[in-house]
């Protein structure tokens, strides 16, 4: 019996070393999980890998195992905003017996000792360096502080880049955004040029369309109506969502994630609008409340809850009220402004998280998007 706990203590130790410091997995804190480790990585061919160890001798404790694990599965999927969950399972103690059938979202693998990998063919499709990787010249004690020492490693610099991005910082791009749209707001109602700025710079298409007045895409963003609290609404939410994606994304991501759904929102308000002059930074401020989507959705680990419970429920309230009758918001400009922003963060991607084929593929979308909605503009829209 000690012979075997031993090959068992060693073979977990082994392959929790690679698959925490080769392939970037983290643990999942799990209660009633015993004899078992889950491990999660996101953007892996196998979200979850569950290594177990404990003695499964039957079909009924197998059966029971998998009907557990299905459960455990679709509580993760609802935390982490997953349609689906490939799940690869690691039995090192399970009887020779047992015969089971490796199906589309589970796969099984049953290891006495590592040589036992070249069994599983299917496994080296998405880790071909597991063999190699599982090779050691250390051996008892030495083996076990080796693996310690490199685990604590990698999660302690795993811990420093979350500290990183989510560590407080002072939003100066978002302090100044909120001073220009101020002091246009003063000069338009305190100083006597409100319906200069309005019909100079307002986003309205038959001026950006017909007499070239492009410009106007972005300036009307800054422009605010006074007295029905359009603008402080839009300053606190810009103080509160932008100052946290500043931080998230660093300033000149921050910055251009700004005004491409300002972009993309005054472009959808001119093609759906058509002729109704809009002014406002909802457009780009529902462009951060995407970023936060597209974010949110690569650190759901830590957000997720926030995402589901707080971010999509204001998204949603707001959009629907922006469609009632009456309410004088341009909503068009919100949802070309929310898309602007989810695609363009995806493009300037997300650190420690976004690949470069993601980037490269968020900046063909986005581009593609801005060209459409131009060509939609100029050559599909009657501005009377």
């Amino acid at each position: 019996m000690p012979e075997q706990l031993d090959r068992k203590n060693v073979l977990a130790m082994k392959l929790l070393h690679y698959f925490i410091t080769e392939k970037n997995y983290n643990p999942i804190i799990l209660q009633g999980a015993e004899d078992e480790i889950w491990l999660e990585n996101m953007n892996s061919d196998y979200k979850i890998v569950r290594i177990v160890s404990n003695h499964i001798i039957n079909d009924e404790q197998f059966n029971f195992d998998i009907f557990k694990t299905k459960h455990i599965v679709k509580k993760i999927k609802r935390k982490t905003f997953s349609f689906s969950m490939n799940v690869l399972s690691i039995f090192i103690d399970l009887d020779e017996d047992i015969k089971f059938e490796n199906t589309k979202n589970m796969n099984f693998i049953s290891l006495y000792d590592e040589n036992d990998l070249s069994k599983y063919k299917f496994i080296y499709e998405s880790f071909p360096d597991i063999s190699n990787k599982l090779e050691f010249n250390e051996h008892g004690f030495q083996l076990f502080m080796k693996i310690t020492k490199d685990i604590n490693k990698k999660n302690k610099a795993d811990a420093t880049k979350v500290e990183e991005i989510f560590k407080r910082k002072i939003p100066y791009v978002t302090i100044g955004l909120i001073l220009i749209n101020t002091i246009l707001l003063i000069l338009m109602y305190f100083c006597g040029y409100e319906a200069y700025f309005i019909n100079k710079y307002a986003v309205w298409g038959k001026g950006i369309v017909e007499y070239g007045e492009y410009y106007r895409l972005i300036t009307g963003t800054f422009l605010h109506a006074f007295g029905n609290g359009h603008f402080l609404f839009n300053m606190y939410a810009l103080y509160i969502i932008g100052s946290q994606m500043e931080g998230f994304l660093g300033r000149w991501k921050y910055i251009i994630v700004y005004f491409f759904s300002a972009l993309v929102g005054s472009l959808f308000s001119i093609i759906f609008n058509v002729d109704i002059p809009s002014i406002g930074a909802s457009g780009a401020i529902f462009g951060l409340l995407g970023s936060l989507l597209y974010f949110g959705y690569h650190y759901r680990v830590y957000l997720g809850s926030v995402i589901k419970s707080q971010i999509i429920p204001i998204i949603l309230i707001n959009l629907i009220l922006g469609f009632l009758p009456g309410s004088g918001t341009d909503n068009f400009a919100h949802i070309g402004g929310l898309i602007g922003g989810a695609l363009i963060t995806m493009a300037v991607g997300i650190k420690y998280k976004s690949t470069k084929a993601d980037q490269i593929n968020g900046w063909i979308v986005s581009i593609i998007l801005v060209l459409f909605l131009f060509f939609v503009a100029f050559n599909y829209v009657n501005f009377s």
